[in-house]
């Protein structure tokens, strides 16, 4: 193992193999990263579902530049600096209606669970503090602090972790296997928004507070939801006073060729996590927004006392909100937000030309999203789909890959030839791991 490796303890790698054969790359500009040596590479994840606008975009880079030379930190508590309000209010004018209020956070993870904080919060200032259990899905992925893995379905996320927050339940994923190589939202599987009602059944909705999906869900494989799927949930919600809350971490800012998956799918939830594509990966930063029912509630008793005991050291860092804006600038000027759209009828096309390749099971797609399911190894999960990520690496394209899918998000400024390196890459690497 090579020394100058040896004390960065990586996330979510398998350590000891990355350190036996580095991948480093250590520039990035438009579509593709370079490595040390010089060598270029295809960005066809978009870094890590989150540089939407690709790399090195001048507006963010110089917003970030002159915003570090201008005020570092201010403090967020009790304190606020302009650039804060001034995103808050472009962001509102982006999310579906209702949406109005913005609490910003560092991280997926945090707004997850700022969210969830949100929802249980709110139950209690309106009399009603009996709800507390939370309702994640199976196969969710929601981020890796407690809540987020405590609502998320993921088992290598949360078998290691002991019982995590407690009062929390879990619907059925929407994984159907009628649904295989379907183009854009399965037929089948509405129905199994109707699960909420099993558990409703089972803990009665007064003791429930919010319900927490992905519109799509990605970092499991890549899984669409069904046709009327969303409505229903949202239904079955507003029936029983239950919050909805949409993971939106990765499927905002233009992944599925709107706005957001809300404004897609046309159902608007009561509270709505991003990060990622906020800030096109520059700085870390994330926001939850609110219904304004919900922060109304909230705005009870002495002007002069805290209504939400809750918020971090960098909430609204200035660095991250320059970022934040240069970005919104960035995919503005370039209509980048619905780029996807215009894109995805290409891009379907050509993802599921891979359906007959060498142990292909499955190929889904919406907007710039695109699954690859690969037959497992027997015996070694994941391991089949890691060994064509090793080999596009080396032919210059980089995927991303989760158990035996290959998940595909490339920058929205992406063109039809770099459609077609990622998927001939591929193309070329399934011919050669059959």
């Amino acid at each position: 193992m090579n020394d100058q490796l040896d004390a960065y303890w990586m996330p979510f790698t398998a350590n000891r193999q990355f350190k036996q054969a580095p991948r480093l790359i250590s520039r990035a500009e438009g579509m593709h990263f370079w490595t040390p040596e010089g060598r270029k590479v295809l960005d066809g994840v978009a870094g890590l579902w989150c540089v939407n606008a690709g790399h090195a975009r001048p507006k963010i880079v110089e917003a970030i530049r002159a915003q570090a030379a201008e005020m570092d930190f201010a403090p967020p508590f009790n304190m606020g600096h302009p650039k804060q309000f001034e995103l808050a209010e472009r962001l509102v004018k982006l999310t579906p209606p209702g949406l109005s209020k913005v609490f910003y956070t560092n991280s997926g993870s945090e707004s997850v669970d700022t969210a969830l904080k949100i929802a249980l919060a709110y139950h209690r200032v309106r009399g009603e503090g009996q709800r507390t259990r939370l309702i994640g899905r199976e196969r969710g992925y929601h981020g890796v602090n407690f809540g987020g893995i405590s609502v998320g379905g993921m088992v290598a996320n949360r078998k290691m972790f002991g019982a995590m927050l407690a009062g929390v339940d879990h619907i059925r994923h929407t994984h159907d296997t009628r649904n295989l190589f379907t183009r854009g939202q399965p037929e089948h599987g509405a129905d199994l928004a109707d699960d909420l009602e099993r558990l409703v059944a089972l803990h009665d909705a007064s003791t429930i507070a919010a319900v927490i999906v992905e519109p799509v869900a990605g970092s499991t494989g890549v899984l669409i939801p069904p046709k009327g799927y969303l409505e229903r949930l949202r239904a079955i919600c507003d029936k029983h006073g239950i919050l909805l809350i949409f993971d939106e971490v990765i499927t905002g800012f233009g992944r599925l060729g709107s706005p957001f998956a809300a404004t897609h799918f046309g159902v608007t939830p009561d509270l709505m996590t991003v990060a990622k594509g906020l800030t096109n990966g520059c700085v870390p930063m994330g926001a939850v927004f609110a219904s304004q029912k919900i922060h109304d509630a909230f705005m009870t008793g002495p002007e002069h006392l805290i209504e939400f005991f809750h918020g971090y050291t960098y909430s609204g860092h200035p660095l991250a909100c320059a970022a934040a804006l240069g970005t919104l600038d960035t995919y503005a000027d370039e209509g980048l937000l619905t780029r996807g759209a215009k894109m995805a009828a290409t891009f379907e096309n050509v993802v599921h030309s891979l359906r007959d390749h060498p142990n292909v099971i499955d190929v889904r797609n919406i907007g710039l999203v695109g699954g690859i399911e690969l037959k497992p190894i027997d015996g070694q999960p994941g391991k089949r789909a890691f060994s064509v990520f090793l080999d596009c690496w080396e032919k210059g394209v980089l995927i991303r890959t989760t158990g035996d899918t290959i998940a595909l998000s490339p920058p929205l400024i992406i063109e039809n030839q770099h459609i077609d390196q990622i998927i001939g890459t591929i193309s070329d690497a399934l011919k050669r791991a059959a």
